[in-house]
């Protein structure tokens, strides 16, 4: 199963991590506390754990092209809730 990591540095993670949960949860299984979060879309889930100084994602998927299409979901989603602290996010495959 393809999947990629993305660590984006930011002091807002647990608040950004509930502003994507609340957002998804209207059309996909979204679970979250202060720390963590899970998004469960058609085309596979993201991961996202709070840092002190950072917002740790991980996502996986069936194939490469739903890997690719979750991943820029999740992050323009992100860039956007996250006002001017987050820019972009830099997604890195794992295997």
């Amino acid at each position: 199963m393809p999947s990629m990591n993305a660590q984006v540095p930011t002091p807002e993670a647990g608040r950004l991590i509930q502003r994507l949960c609340k957002h998804f949860r209207h059309k996909i299984d979204a679970e979250w506390d202060a720390h963590q979060g899970h998004l469960r879309f058609s085309i596979g889930e993201c991961r996202l754990d709070a840092e002190p100084d950072a917002l740790r994602l991980r996502c996986d998927a069936a194939s490469a092209e739903e890997l690719t299409e979750l991943g820029e979901v999740v992050a323009s989603h992100l860039v956007r809730f996250a006002g001017d602290t987050v820019e972009a996010v830099e997604w890195q495959a794992t295997t």
